[in-house]
């Protein structure tokens, strides 16, 4: 079993190195803005003491007022798991960055995501319905759904 590492420090290193990435951290997860993610990605990957190499799941989930997208990383070498979290606010048109290109296990998790939450990943390379098929209207897991 994994250790969850600190996030509100790792949280500071984040804002220290990636300026305005941190929205907040706390004990449990680090929300960043959606414009840093892939940013923040890499360097949870590639930083030597922390490792972030294996993406464990991406789901997301409708507060109304805005869709967050949570990531549950972990650490192999390091035996530590990390719930890192962004959110987009366009009900209209929610994009966020893909983290494909960080971590491959983002590629049918997100189009999972497209598809029942209609958030888009912008550089996905083949963004498209999973589930539903094309034509479908709306978003079923959407809570204005209906």
């Amino acid at each position: 079993m994994t250790v969850a590492i600190n996030c509100e420090e790792t949280g500071k290193k984040l804002q220290e190195t990636i300026a305005g990435s941190v929205i907040s951290a706390g004990k449990a997860d680090i929300l960043v803005d959606a414009n840093k993610l892939l940013q923040v990605a890499g360097y949870l990957k590639n930083t030597a003491g922390l490792d972030f190499d294996y993406l464990t799941f991406v789901t997301a989930v409708d507060f109304l007022d805005y869709m967050e997208i949570v990531y549950r990383l972990v650490s192999l070498k390091n035996n530590q798991s990390l719930i890192l979290k962004t959110r987009c606010f366009n009900r209209e048109n929610p994009v966020v960055p893909s983290v494909v290109p960080v971590w491959r296990a983002a590629y049918y998790q997100e189009r999972e995501i497209f598809d029942l939450f209609g958030i888009k990943f912008d550089g996905h390379p083949d963004l498209r319905r999973l589930l539903l098929w094309e034509g479908f209207v709306g978003h079923p897991l959407r809570r204005d759904y209906l």
